[in-house]
């Protein structure tokens, strides 16, 4: 893992550290001056010259992919009753609490998940073995029914069409290569993150004159997403985090579960297949869905053309606008912890 240099207006709090029981579950554009004062201003106060950013090299390879750290601190979560565009599922809006944590500065992309799923284990041979047998007990996703691209690109796009089940069992895959914690956001950290301190219907403020600058969805996409970081990234550095892919999110979907859940790092626990939120909207989505409260839950319209009996639960062959983005907490879990969070969301 190497570490960056670029000097990060962000604190991060020893005490704001996600709590280790939790475990119960390239092209970029120039930021401007202006971009990088509002930047400076959305961010909670910091101590200078801390450079935690880092990439992360996956071994074996040349692949790597980049995280950033997003200070913990606390946010209104959901939209007020005055945004337009609002459902009543982005409500009650509340004050709640997110712990220190580590997110993907860019959509995952194919070469990274088609590392996981082309099965390529002679590629990893040479780890340690606890590595490979770690890996080698990790069950990898059935073949594809069709292209999961739907033929829009791969080099530098985010990889889609993944279940949510799948993005969680990459995710431990990954965690045992690179011996890092690695998993979805919970949907209270990934609009923490979308909001990067603002309080606006989007990042870039609650109008519309700006949106095709920061954002790819349904009336510039050209009917299919566009390569990782093509627009301008939030005041914390994210890419994407309205339009291109929608992204899973560690939750099942309630409809009330913001009147439900703990204020501090909420989580609904996933039970089921379906409903699983997904957030941001998309390249086929309207500009409402990519507002920062908008919310999402999938269903099995997401494999209605899916003609095997069973269904896969690895692929979904209506989903390709959604993908997913990487979570780590700043505190790692330990190896138990981490065992006791796989054996929650993936029903081990």
């Amino acid at each position: 893992m190497e570490f960056t240099t670029k000097n990060l207006t962000k604190f991060i709090g020893l005490a704001m550290i996600l709590a280790a029981g939790f475990s119960s579950c390239k092209s970029v554009s120039a930021v401007s001056a202006e971009e990088e004062d509002k930047a400076e201003k959305a961010t909670p106060s910091m101590d200078e010259n801390i450079s935690l950013d880092y990439t992360e090299k996956i071994p074996a390879t040349e692949i790597s992919f980049d995280m950033v750290l997003i200070p913990g601190g606390e946010f209104m979560m959901g939209s007020p009753e005055s945004e337009g565009e609002r459902k009543p599922h982005e409500g009650p809006q509340r004050k709640v609490k997110v712990d220190s944590l580590f997110m993907g500065k860019y959509e995952l992309t194919w070469e990274v998940f088609e590392l996981f799923f082309k099965q390529n284990q002679e590629l990893f041979v040479k780890l340690d073995d606890d590595r490979v047998m770690k890996i080698d007990a990790i069950t990898r996703p059935s073949p594809p029914y069709e292209d999961p691209s739907y033929g829009m690109g791969k080099d530098g796009y985010p990889a889609v069409s993944m279940s949510a089940y799948s993005a969680l069992v990459f995710c431990k895959w990954l965690s045992a290569i690179t011996g890092k914690f690695y998993r979805l956001p919970t949907e209270a950290e990934w609009e923490y993150a979308a909001r990067a301190g603002t309080d606006s219907a989007y990042s870039f403020g609650d109008g519309m004159d700006d949106i095709d600058a920061y954002a790819v969805y349904y009336k510039n996409s050209n009917n299919q997403y566009a390569k990782v970081g093509s627009k301008k990234p939030n005041p914390w550095g994210l890419y994407d985090m309205h339009g291109n892919a929608a992204e899973w999110t560690l939750d099942e979907y309630k409809e009330d579960a913001y009147a439900t859940l703990d204020t501090d790092n909420p989580w609904m626990t996933p039970m089921v297949i379906h409903p699983r939120v997904f957030r941001g909207g998309s390249w086929d989505d309207d500009a409402d869905k990519l507002r920062s409260a908008s919310r999402s839950a999938s269903s099995l319209k997401l494999q209605k053309r899916d003609p095997q009996i069973p269904k896969s639960f690895w692929w979904f062959t209506d989903s390709n606008y959604i993908g997913m983005r990487l979570a780590s907490p700043a505190k790692q879990p330990t190896p138990e912890e981490q065992k006791k969070f796989w054996q929650r969301v993936l029903d081990e």
